[in-house]
């Protein structure tokens, strides 16, 4: 049994483009955001230890 081979798609191809959305005025920034969201995290992580260590 013998398949023909599929045709090659070009990426981009669609005509979509993609374009990166400007932040709102005043808005934080995405590498602001990802710094307090691992900051967020290590604040989780050192109350969890210090309720262990509380009881």
């Amino acid at each position: 049994m013998t398949t023909s081979a599929l045709p090659r798609r070009n990426p981009g191809a669609s005509g979509r483009t993609y374009t990166l959305l400007e932040p709102q005025p005043g808005a934080p920034s995405r590498a602001l955001r990802v710094r307090a969201a691992s900051g967020w995290e290590k604040f989780m992580r050192r109350s969890e230890t210090w309720q262990e260590a509380k009881t």
